[in-house]
């Protein structure tokens, strides 16, 4: 990779600001390679720990929680404030100003997939390259294109959450993690249930009805995605269609299903990590 500078000093990097603080943002180890990881919804930065364990020693990891993770939430903290895709690619550019990073890979699992997109189309020179994982620009099938859900279908899930709450994780969870990994299911449905419900149902909502298919075609920076064949969220499909939209990207199809592979298989995403980075 270039344009890194010869050693990522941590005393250049400011964690004390109230965005660093706001996101609990936190950097791990102190290579001279940054990467920003970014989780998707009902996860938060710890659900990276497993793939930043296996990383090689030059990395440096930079991770934070997304607005709206977890139970204890800013006093001023308003889900309106984040009613797109592209407010949270703001949010995302400007605490790094804060913070003082200037280039960077990006990673970003599932809805964090479309923020790095549209953060990397409004500043592109900061992006060494982005790595999508399980990550879809649009969910819902449509003419010529398989998102994953018929309409009825997500109408049925936004039903569920409203109804019940606690009763729709515990059959969500286990159904989006895919695989018999105890762990990751008790790791999901505890972020899942740590999130105040209201605050879910509106983020959900938002993500299952986004389309960002059209945007695709700007993405100027080395793009990497990472797919796992079965995902109920992100079939396979919306990977195929990823490929093709976003020029020059390439793509690796992991052995796990499931839509979150970072948790259920952390040793096979972190080695497509270490190869991409080693470049």
């Amino acid at each position: 990779m270039q344009g890194y500078p010869e050693k990522l000093s941590t005393l250049s990097i400011n964690l004390s600001g109230p965005l660093a603080v706001r996101h609990k943002a936190r950097l791990i180890g102190n290579g001279s390679k940054l990467v920003v990881f970014s989780h998707g919804l009902g996860n938060d930065q710890r659900s990276w720990e497993a793939v930043i364990g296996q990383l090689p020693s030059d990395v440096c990891a930079l991770v934070y929680d997304l607005p709206g993770a977890g139970p204890l939430l800013p006093a001023d903290f308003d889900p309106e404030d984040y009613s797109s895709i592209a407010d949270y690619a703001d949010d995302l550019l400007n605490l790094l100003d804060e913070i003082g990073v200037e280039r960077f890979t990006f990673v970003g699992h599932s809805v964090s997939g479309m923020i790095g997109v549209l953060a990397s189309i409004e500043e592109p020179a900061r992006f060494e390259q982005l790595v999508l994982l399980n990550s879809s620009p649009h969910y819902l099938n449509a003419d010529g294109y398989t998102g994953g859900f018929d309409q009825a279908e997500l109408d049925s899930l936004f039903t569920a959450m409203s109804a019940n709450y606690q009763a729709w994780v515990a059959g969500f969870a286990p159904a989006a993690v895919g695989v018999d990994v105890p762990k990751a299911i008790i790791d999901f449905s505890e972020g899942l249930l740590a999130m105040r419900p209201d605050v879910t149902a509106k983020i959900a909502r938002m993500i299952f009805t986004s389309d960002l298919r059209h945007v695709l075609r700007l993405v100027s920076v080395p793009t990497l995605l990472i797919h796992a064949r079965e995902d109920i969220a992100v079939p396979a499909a919306v990977g195929h269609f990823l490929h093709q939209a976003i020029a020059g990207s390439h793509i690796e199809w992991i052995n796990s299903a499931g839509h979150l592979p970072h948790l259920t298989a952390p040793y096979e995403v972190a080695a497509v990590l270490r190869a991409t980075l080693a470049v």
